[in-house]
């Protein structure tokens, strides 16, 4: 079976580094082939990444509140640089405050992401739903 790749990062002015390490591990533990770019990853800087990795999926992830803001557009920058098909992921605490999940991830599927995922989400949930969206066994 080929490795299914994944670009990961913190998006924005965030540097909270743990999370992100242990994504990092269970992403790989899983089987997957990561390319971890840390903390305060511009949307160009996912990009760039996943061309050169020819990855399968981005997987954002923000814990101060403001990927909201930062997400924006990512959908439409991926597919003006030929990655139309690439899944797009995000989790952690994405917007400011508590807000209901429910309507949080219908705003970010308005933005082009495919998943969505709350805070505290264990990571052997994302790595059931990317083993599922990219057809691993």
């Amino acid at each position: 079976m080929d490795k299914k790749t994944l670009v990961i990062g913190v998006i924005g002015a965030d540097v909270h580094a743990v999370g992100i390490q242990i994504l990092n591990f269970a992403f790989q533990e899983a089987g997957f082939n990561v390319v971890n770019l840390g903390v305060m990853v511009t949307q160009e800087e996912y990009i760039e990444a996943a061309i050169e990795a020819k990855a399968d999926a981005i997987v954002v992830s923000s814990l101060y509140g403001h990927g909201e803001l930062d997400c924006q557009g990512l959908r439409e920058k991926c597919d003006e640089a030929g990655l139309k098909d690439i899944l797009l992921y995000v989790g952690g605490n994405i917007v400011v405050g508590k807000q209901d999940l429910t309507e949080v991830e219908k705003r970010f599927r308005a933005m082009g992401f495919d998943r969505v995922f709350g805070p505290g989400t264990p990571p052997e949930t994302t790595i059931e739903y990317l083993k599922k969206d990219l057809g691993v066994a």
